[in-house]
């Protein structure tokens, strides 16, 4: 029996890359999309090519041209004859304080957190529905109660929840739809504007940090654990959304 395929966007690096290794270990061929991290994303290959050869494919795309999009899935389709399942990983994240907005800021966050997965999805719908497959869609908590400075990310995070929804609806029965809603899993200069780690302790149920881990365990349930879940988004946050 061929082995499942996962198309997983902004696999070269952190969340992504952890994603990528737990999809593989659990059987998957991987399409894996990058940008700019190359050398990563040829880090990534020969690691999970050494475990299982013939498995991946590096994409290399910059989400924000909706023509090299649109190649990602038929690409994926022609090395591997099939597709199980999308993954919408791929982010960007800064700040955009109110009265400093450009419309470059809305146009860049859109294209990578909104448009592209649209794209990829109506894209990857009929391999999908013919593989009984699935997407998962990385949204964020924030997409709810928006975070101050940060208005358009939070806009096109909303934008792909209703996608998320959309599309389960659309593409139901055969293929399910879900997205999860991480809270603080990785600190980065960006992060650290929006929240401190004394933020997180004091505002987080579980009082700590999450791991990437925590995230990939999540999209491997709802891709191969979950058969009647679909139109949801799980929130893996330590129950940070409780103190937003």
């Amino acid at each position: 029996m061929p082995a499942p395929v996962a198309l997983v966007t902004g696999a070269a690096r952190r969340v992504g890359a952890t994603i990528a290794r737990a999809l593989h270990a659990a059987g998957y061929d991987l399409a894996l999309h990058y940008h700019r991290s190359e050398d990563d994303m040829n880090a990534l290959v020969d690691e999970l090519e050494a475990a299982r050869p013939a498995s991946t494919l590096a994409l290399k795309a910059d989400l924000a041209d909706l023509a090299a999009t649109r190649e990602l899935v038929p690409n994926a389709v022609r090395r591997f004859g099939r597709l199980d399942a999308l993954v919408n990983n791929a982010s960007s994240f800064y700040p955009t304080p109110l009265g400093e907005i450009e419309a470059q800021h809305f146009e860049d966050l859109m294209a990578t957190n909104a448009r592209a997965p649209l794209f990829l999805s109506q894209a990857a719908a009929p391999h999908l529905r013919a593989s009984r497959g699935a997407i998962v869609n990385l949204v964020d908590i924030y997409a709810d109660r928006p975070l101050p400075r940060y208005l358009p990310y939070c806009m096109a995070k909303a934008a792909l929840v209703a996608l998320t929804y959309g599309l389960a609806r659309e593409l139901g029965p055969e293929a399910r739809v879900n997205a999860i809603a991480p809270g603080n899993i990785l600190w980065s200069t960006n992060m650290e504007k929006a929240e401190t780690p004394q933020v997180v302790l004091d505002r987080t149920a579980l009082q700590r940090q999450g791991e990437p881990e925590d995230i990939a365990r999540t999209v491997l349930f709802l891709l191969r654990d979950a058969p009647y879940v679909s139109g949801q988004v799980l929130r893996v946050d330590g129950g940070r959304w409780l103190f937003i």
